[in-house]
């Protein structure tokens, strides 16, 4: 099999899947269960354009900021054509439909004009931070099968040494000024054309390229607008590393509402003051951080700042209830979200906008699921097969929908051992992905009215990883569940808890 030839000649199958051992009666039971819980949500979205396609379409109707860096604000329809040139850089390359392209810097609005560049020549992107050493970068590149890494800003050593390393030859995007725009269509086949690709942290300390389609991508995109209600009067913050999942949808959300990025370095992010002075002076609306850096905002926020701020969203490790409260005593004006969701899932795959009756309990519900998305919470039992639980029963979490993604690009093996054939439902992919979470549905009376996009129906509580689960005396123990209880007291800050298995005397 050719390491650089097209994607999706690299993944397996749907066919080729594991079949989930889920007994006839208890494949019903789920489907009965998730209905009735609501965690089967359709709402009708157009997945059928690219970014690309709607970005040139507010260009032509009414021109107006669409994003801006430290060095340069673009409009829609200067971000456009500077797309089409790298485009046309791309073509020249020989990039094919269905190759994988590196895209190599820090945040800037060059990288959001290359990412639309892949989208229009029909390739997939794959992100090369700045930040990372070449040996990383060597390892995503190779095993991506990335043949160009387009440089959009100044080459640094480690990304050009490990470009080399991996036999990728870089390409300048700045060689793209002087070139006639690309006039092709946006090349898209179908809605499950490969779009990105993103390498996630392994368990054996090589990264998984999970592959997200087109529709996948789509589909959270607009669940973000759908859920938080974005318009064209909004400016989102990017201030996600390329690596990292949610920089997708930070850098591509607004252009689908005529709404504007803002593209913030790590040198403002990373100082509070500095951070709320920029999102005062760019009308920032729309805020996401890891909940470590929403602790680190709020210890330096001036009073008064973030006035216009209407989300702050909270995502990729879980919300402490403490810092919550915090959050909403200092900035009542602006909700904070909970946000769950593997990258192998197209992102984010529940939302949860926390209220004050959440924080009575140990840990924060992480909500109900974004549009599209099915979520099902089975238990494993003794004799291997699957069966669904009900409210208030610990089990894992299982994805199935569109928002599934295609699996690990080149590594069937491992694709195996997280994505199934879904046993549930005909979903537009015909996948299921096992999260390795540990949850329970909370029935909805107990909380609050208003607390997410269900209402009072029930809500999903994370409980931990399911490989950390336990047990002791017969009983399943989460040692996440009491690092949460410990965690709430008001002297302890931060919790580890470490099972000891001690012989019998």
């Amino acid at each position: 099999m050719d390491a650089r030839g097209p994607a999706a000649d690299r993944l397996l199958p749907t066919a080729g899947l594991p079949a989930l051992d889920v007994p006839p009666e208890q494949a019903a039971r789920a489907r009965e269960l998730a209905a009735r819980h609501g965690m089967l949500r359709e709402h009708p979205v157009d997945l059928d354009d690219p970014v690309i396609a709607r970005v040139e379409r507010f260009a032509a109707e009414r021109d107006r900021p669409a994003v801006t860096d430290a060095g340069r604000t673009l409009g829609y329809a200067g971000l456009a054509a500077e797309a089409r040139r790298i485009a046309a850089l791309l073509v020249g390359e020989g990039v094919e439909p269905g190759a994988v392209v590196g895209v190599g810097g820090g945040r800037s609005a060059s990288v959001i004009a290359a990412f639309l560049a892949t989208e229009l020549v029909g390739a997939l992107y794959v992100p090369a931070d700045e930040s990372w050493p070449a040996g990383r970068v060597r390892d995503v590149l190779a095993r991506a099968g990335a043949s160009v890494l387009v440089m959009a800003g100044a080459p640094g050593p480690a990304l050009a040494a490990g470009a080399a390393e991996a036999g990728c030859r870089v390409v300048d995007a700045a060689r793209a000024d002087g070139l006639a725009p690309w006039t092709g269509a946006p090349r898209l086949d179908s809605l499950d054309q490969p779009r990105y690709v993103l390498f996630t942290s392994g368990s054996t300390g090589r990264p998984k390229g999970a592959v997200v389609e087109h529709r996948g991508m789509l589909n959270h995109l607009w669940a973000k607008i759908v859920d938080l209600g974005l318009t064209g009067g909004d400016v989102l913050a990017f201030t996600a590393p390329l690596g990292f999942d949610i920089s997708i949808w930070q850098m591509l959300c607004p252009l689908l509402v005529g709404g504007r990025v803002d593209v913030v370095g790590d040198d403002v992010a990373h100082d509070p003051a500095a951070f709320a002075r920029r999102c005062d002076a760019n009308g920032t609306t729309v805020v996401e951080l890891v909940p470590a850096m929403v602790g680190h905002l709020l210890d330096g926020l001036p009073p008064g700042a973030l006035p216009r701020l209407r989300w702050m969203i909270a995502t990729g490790e879980e919300l402490p209830a403490e810092l919550a409260r915090r959050w909403l005593d200092a900035m009542p004006h602006a909700r904070l979200l909970n946000a769950y969701g593997p990258t192998e899932c197209s992102d984010d795959v529940t939302h949860h906008v926390v209220a004050s009756g959440d924080l009575r309990l140990t840990r924060l519900p992480i909500g109900t699921p974004i549009v599209n998305a099915c979520l099902y919470v089975l238990r494993e039992e003794d004799d291997g097969t699957w069966s669904a639980c009900d409210a208030g029963e610990p089990g894992e979490l299982f994805v199935g929908g569109v928002a599934v993604g295609r699996g690990y690009l080149g590594d069937a093996e491992r694709t195996r051992r997280a994505f199934y054939r879904d046993p549930f439902a005909a979903s537009p992919t015909g996948r299921l992905y096992r999260t390795g979470d540990a949850v329970r549905l909370l029935p909805g009376r107990s909380l609050s009215a208003g607390v997410g996009p269900a209402g009072d129906r029930p809500v999903l509580q994370y409980l931990g990883r399911v490989d950390r689960q336990v047990k002791i005396a017969g009983v399943r123990m989460e040692p996440g569940e009491v690092e949460a209880v410990l965690r709430r007291h008001p002297g302890v800050r931060a919790a580890a808890v470490v099972v000891h298995e001690y012989p019998a005397r």
